[in-house]
């Protein structure tokens, strides 16, 4: 049996296991809350791994190590910063979301609880979320798509739009069956396995080098500006604004609706603290491992692997270490991470298409009626993110980074304070949301075309979406 046979059982045994959990939680999806939140029964190890999951995606395994093999220990930084993101966010942002979720008449999704949240009858702020829900998840599951299509290029020879096709497919198939169920248990599946490959390889990776000395030693000899985390990825210095920058990702967190779902979903908020140090483990382990494996694969493979293709090189060194098995369960742990997040992604984007779009504009609506426009939904938005994604050029990293920038922005400072605020109105709100939502779409666009701004445009985002609240809570607290 050749290497390629055995990959594709692998591949095949776990795509089987995917499609069973979907069948299964289609017999236990009887509503919309059911399809939406799961009807808020997640226990803490479901909630935990699959907000992780949800979280790092297929990024984790292509877009991070790619970075860090570009870039050496300047990717120590992004890694940090996501990380203080990971804890601040579950001891701050989700016992207090849960609880309030639940309190403001049972809010299903983000756009509804800030509905509920400011008393706004006239729903605007729940339309406006919902939109900004849609542009970003576009690119943010395109992402998915496109690391798909990255690995089965890569393993099985296929031409990139075929394997962009497959992939999204297989995503489609279970998240339309199953709902945010089959989406949590098969995240809870997808991301042990995507700490066990990590974590395997990367060991794999140090003791092939014989070990941490020799990684050292080799990239000092390959470029010794790689092992300085002040040089940037162009060989210059790095300076404040970099640093900032790649600190900034950690910003995103209190906004990324994907993940906040998770917080609203758990069975109560007394199973938080156990979940919480899950999560946390886990998170640590897996962007540890991601960095080893980019700094392992500038000793192992020098200059092989230029730009885009740099994330590739989980991929190469599976290929290069492993034997067939172990190597296919490793990249199934690849398409685990993928569909770990595109899954989640596409769920929360329909919800705001029928629970806080369709639901509004037609007031009588069936929750039968509800589920079955939420899976066309799926269906659309999976299209619309194909068609994005089917751009060979397009780099997995740069994707994640414009999408969690807009969440970040759009929705991180007015959750936060939403919660521990209780004299936030409706204009600050609405205020925060326009402000930071808008500021990384232009600020994106500026940097593309003219290259003047170094900032990471989450960081001013967010920035200004906080003075917008601030500001328009003293203009408007009297009205």
């Amino acid at each position: 049996m050749t290497d390629q046979n055995i990959t594709f059982i692998t591949f095949g045994a776990y795509l089987l296991m995917v499609f069973a959990v979907g069948w299964f939680s289609l017999r236990r999806t009887h509503s919309q809350s059911d399809y939406i939140l799961g009807g808020r029964k997640l226990g803490s190890w479901t909630t935990a791994i699959s907000a992780g999951a949800s979280d790092m995606s297929g990024w984790l395994l292509l877009g991070l190590p790619g970075y860090a093999f570009l870039a050496g220990f300047e990717a120590i930084w992004i890694a940090l910063g996501l990380y203080i993101g990971t804890c601040v966010n579950w001891y701050f942002v989700a016992p207090r979301l849960r609880v309030q979720t639940q309190s403001l008449n049972n809010a299903l999704t983000i756009p509804e609880y800030f509905e509920y949240r400011f008393n706004d009858s006239s729903h605007l702020l729940r339309l406006i979320s919902a939109a900004f829900i849609l542009i970003f998840y576009l690119f943010y599951t395109s992402s998915g798509l496109v690391a798909g299509g990255k690995l089965f290029e890569s393993v099985f020879g296929l031409s990139y739009h075929w394997a962009v096709i497959i992939g999204a497919l297989t995503i489609l198939t279970y998240t339309c069956l199953g709902g945010f169920l089959a989406v949590s248990w098969t995240d809870l599946i997808q991301g042990l396995l995507m700490a066990l490959a990590l974590s395997y390889v990367a060991i794999v990776s140090i003791y092939s080098i014989n070990g941490f000395e020799d990684l050292y030693y080799w990239m000092n000899i390959i470029n010794p500006d790689l092992l300085n985390p002040y040089t940037s990825v162009a060989n210059g210095p790095l300076g404040f604004i970099g640093i900032v920058s790649l600190l900034g990702w950690g910003l995103g967190y209190f906004g990324q609706p994907h993940i906040l779902v998770r917080f609203m979903a758990i069975k109560s908020e007394k199973m938080i603290p156990k979940a919480r140090t899950i999560a946390i483990y886990w998170t640590a382990i897996g962007l540890f491992s991601a960095l080893l494996i980019g700094f392992s694969g500038i000793a192992l493979l020098g200059n092989e692997l230029q730009a885009s293709d740099s994330e590739k090189v989980f991929i190469e060194l599976l290929q290069l270490l492993l034997h067939p098995i172990p190597a296919g369960i490793c990249l199934a742990a690849i398409l685990a991470a993928i569909m770990s997040t595109a899954d989640s992604q596409l769920l929360v984007a329909s919800s705001a298409i029928t629970e806080d779009i369709y639901k509004i504009i037609k007031n009588d609506v069936t929750d039968k009626q509800l589920m079955m426009s939420a899976r066309l939904a799926v269906i659309l938005l999976t299209l619309c993110a194909t068609v994005l994604a089917l751009q060979a050029d397009n780099n997995v990293l740069d994707l994640v980074a414009y999408a969690w920038a807009g969440f970040g922005a759009t929705f991180g400072p007015v959750i936060l304070l939403s919660l521990y605020w209780k004299a936030m109105t409706r204009h600050s709100a609405l205020a925060g949301m326009l402000t930071g939502g808008i500021t990384v779409i232009v600020w994106k666009n500026i940097d593309s075309a003219y290259r003047i701004f170094d900032l990471y445009e989450l960081v001013p985002g967010f920035i200004l979406a906080s003075l917008a609240i601030f500001f328009s809570q003293i203009i408007f607290k009297h009205r």
